[in-house]
């Protein structure tokens, strides 16, 4: 039974004064009555009978109750305990007062119970009208009603205080908890790197840093485990059944026949005994942060897929730099040796799946001697920017996408990177390779290393659809050699979409020479021996007639270079200038006309640019075609800039021990009053792959500045000029294969429009050119 109800006034029922009438009648009675009323503890729903005869004992049992029924839980009781009216039949002592008021609890039925809560459910708060319709139903007083929900109501109250109580001691002994821990951590902190004391007093700089370092060689290991374990008995079950190839000098390998895999069981790639998961063979792999367990997963598997296509492209690459016959027979077409199709696949596996359809192979090896040193060339090959600094007729643009390892041992053993290129030939009439892939450079001995080449396009996210090359494995051997050169061995294979290329460039893109391996190694050669005389302290210059001095020369090489790269960057439409085609009814096929706005870059002229190139066939050797187009005596025959008048060289820089790598400044004298002189940069190269002749009018003031050594990056210029490439029709050099381009500046305002007019202008010019060139060389009738 619960009184908490009378004791409580509720907002609702404040107006009915039913909380207050209990504790009013109470008041008047004497102290000694209020407490004989309640004689059990346990509050007992029946009459007391017997209450003058145990008056004593009721009084101080009133008492106690007095003092704990404040303590008491409401919802201890039932709620549905009530007492009735004072009865009439009072007891009177001999003095006339009423000795006490009897009074009679009522326990509710439980259907009755089950009636109030349901309505309690609904409707916790009834007014009057609603209590008495309810009492009425029930044949319950209007009053027990009343106070039955008043406790009800305080029952609730009081659960949803303990739960709340008990929410707030459960979340205050979880910050106590906690800021014990705090405690304990600040009294004795830990490094979290190596697990040692944070308080550097108690131990030696030293001893920390090896703590440190010790750390990080265990997370190194913890992970290359993971990542190279699952190649390690692959090698264990090469190894056991490898044998050495009679035509190779060097212990090398390739991986498994497998899905991925390169030759089948000439070589091992992994020394016996050698475990890669004890030793750091791809240091510097990246390891995933904060990802999710499918991430890391992902990553990991891509990674493993990259160091397994790379180890097997490896050693595939290195079987083909190394054997000769049968791998390797001699050509029809001269000396370059052609790759055995049905040798190469008894011995290999495609690691990169069957050759789509469409596609045509290409491949060639080459060796040669350059003037650099195994480490530099490798340090060159694995930087793309100097790598493309290396090869700037070749490559027209390039990055790093990704390193996936670095190498280890502060050298490049065991690099991996993730790389794009596009890759040219210098025509219009060719488009760019675009390729992805991987380049993985590994030291197979003291002094020799290798660098291989495999696309990824197959397993590299989003690979494109429109897939029109991809570099099988691919790369070179660099061996030292006692003289301070090294020894280059380079393999070039390749397939290919042919429908893509003009019938005239075909020829020599299918025999190599034209993104094949002798042109690599016929560009490092030249580019090599022009960096030698570029480090020397003297810089020959053979025209004495304009004194340079020697930081004048190399400001006036650091522009003829810019020069070259733009005029390649022309010609073949590269993604790293923003040329936009133009389509024109009246300008032939074989003619490419493109333009594009220049507003902010100080190496050209401001305003709309407009270039056109095209490539023809001449029946002369290169070597005279290129001999012609560099002589300044010539020039007036075909070059409009000459005005007709004649060319003096007044100052040369060579490039080479071949006199024709060179960079030149002509002078153009004009033929009458109404003409002004004008200067011409031009760089000639020329190697047996091909030849460049590269010319862009300057000013003279800026040229002067540069001659003095000046920086050269603000002078504005517009190259043109020629490329020049053999035919690949046979043993004879019968035949060149020219391309004509020309850069020139339409309007100077970048907001103007491109007219017909100036279309037709630069495409006349480029028609009358070759005429010029033609009747020059007697080649009309041939």
């Amino acid at each position: 039974m619960n009184f908490s109800g009378f004791l409580h006034n509720d907002d609702d029922d404040k107006s009915s004064g039913g909380g207050n009438h209990f504790s009013s009648e109470a008041a008047a009675m004497p102290g000694g009555l209020v407490k004989s009323i309640f004689s059990s503890p346990r509050l007992s729903l029946g009459l007391q009978t017997n209450a003058e005869n145990n008056r004593g004992e009721m009084g101080r049992t009133g008492e106690s109750f007095e003092v704990s029924i404040t303590r008491r839980s409401p919802e201890s009781r039932s709620g549905s305990d009530n007492a009735d009216a004072f009865s009439g039949d009072d007891d009177i002592d001999a003095s006339n007062r009423p000795l006490k008021k009897k009074k009679r609890y009522h326990r509710h039925t439980p259907q009755q119970i089950q009636e109030l809560e349901s309505v309690f459910k609904e409707c916790p708060h009834p007014d009057e009208k609603q209590r008495l319709h309810l009492s009425r139903r029930l044949n319950l007083d209007s009053r027990q009603v009343k106070f039955w929900f008043q406790n009800r109501r305080t029952q609730m109250k009081t659960q949803i205080e303990r739960h709340e109580n008990s929410l707030l001691r459960h979340e205050n002994d979880k910050l106590r908890a906690e800021n014990m821990s705090v405690r304990e951590a600040m009294t004795n902190p830990m490094c979290g790197h190596c697990g040692g004391s944070a308080v550097l007093g108690e131990i030696s700089i030293e001893e920390h840093h090896l703590r440190i370092e010790n750390s990080r060689l265990k997370y190194e290991l913890d992970r290359l485990c993971a990542l190279a374990g699952r190649f390690i008995n692959r090698f264990e079950d090469d190894a056991t059944g490898s044998h050495q190839s009679p035509n190779s000098t060097l212990k090398l390998g390739v991986g498994s026949k497998n899905g991925y895999g390169g030759g089948g069981g000439g070589f091992n790639l992994v020394p016996p005994g050698y475990e890669i998961s004890s030793s750091p063979f791809f240091p510097g792999l990246e390891a995933p942060v904060n990802r999710t367990g499918t991430d890391v997963a992902t990553g990991l598997d891509q990674k493993s897929l990259y160091l397994e296509l790379a180890l097997s492209a490896m050693g595939e690459l290195v079987k083909m730099a190394q054997t000769s016959e049968p791998l390797w027979i001699p050509s029809s077409k001269g000396k370059q040796e052609m790759l055995n199709r049905e040798e190469y696949d008894k011995s290999f596996t495609r690691c990169l799946g069957d050759k789509p359809d469409g596609f045509v192979s290409e491949a060639s090896k080459e060796v040669g001697m350059v003037t650099i040193n195994s480490l530099a060339l490798v340090e060159t090959l694995m930087d793309s920017e100097r790598w493309a600094e290396m090869f700037p007729c070749m490559i027209a643009r390039n990055s790093t996408s990704e390193i996936i390892s670095s190498g280890m041992g502060g050298t490049r053993n065991g690099a991996l990177h993730l790389m794009q290129a596009e890759l040219q030939l210098l025509s219009p009439l060719v488009p760019v390779r675009q390729v992805t892939f991987l380049r993985f450079c590994k030291q197979l001995a003291e002094g020799v290393w290798a660098v291989v080449d495999v696309s990824v396009d197959r397993i590299s996210d989003g690979a494109s659809s429109s897939l029109s090359c991809r570099r099988l494995p691919s790369g070179c051997l660099v061996q030292d050699m006692h003289n301070g050169c090294s020894k280059v061995t380079w393999v070039d294979h390749t397939e290919y979409d042919e429908s893509n290329i003009h019938h005239l460039y075909r020829p020599l893109v299918s025999s190599g020479l034209g993104f094949g391996s002798k042109r690599w190694i016929s560009a490092l050669q030249r580019q090599c021996e022009s960096l030698t005389i570029l480090m020397s302290s003297t810089l020959p210059n053979r025209n004495k007639t304009t004194p340079i001095s020697s930081i004048g020369k190399k400001s006036m090489l650091k522009l003829a270079q810019r020069m070259t790269e733009n005029f390649c960057r022309g010609v073949c439409a590269s993604s790293s200038q923003k040329w936009s085609r133009l389509e024109v009814g009246n300008i032939d096929e074989d003619v490419r006309i493109m333009t594009r706005k220049n507003v902010d870059d100080p190496g050209e002229p401001p305003g709309i640019l407009l270039s056109a190139a095209t490539s023809v066939w001449v029946p002369v050797s290169p070597r005279r075609l290129f001999d012609f187009l560099r002589d300044e005596l010539m020039r007036s025959e075909w070059d409009i800039l000459s005005n007709g008048g004649p060319v003096q060289e007044i100052a040369c820089i060579a490039k080479g021990q071949d006199h024709s790598n060179s960079v030149s400044l002509l002078r153009s004298t004009a033929i009458n009053a109404n003409q002004s002189s004008m200067l011409i940069l031009q760089e000639t190269s020329i190697d047996a792959s091909g030849a460049i002749v590269v010319y862009a009018p300057v000013d003279i003031p800026a040229m002067h500045s540069v001659m003095n050594g000046a920086d050269s990056a603000c002078v504005a210029l517009l190259p043109s000029g020629f490329a020049i490439l053999p035919d690949g029709q046979g043993l004879e050099e019968t035949g060149s294969l020219l391309t004509v381009a020309f850069q020139i500046l339409v309007n100077s305002l970048p907001t103007a429009k491109l007219n017909v007019e100036s279309i037709e202008t630069v495409n006349n010019l480029i028609s009358c050119t070759v005429q010029k060139i033609r009747a020059a060389l007697r080649c009309d009738n041939k």
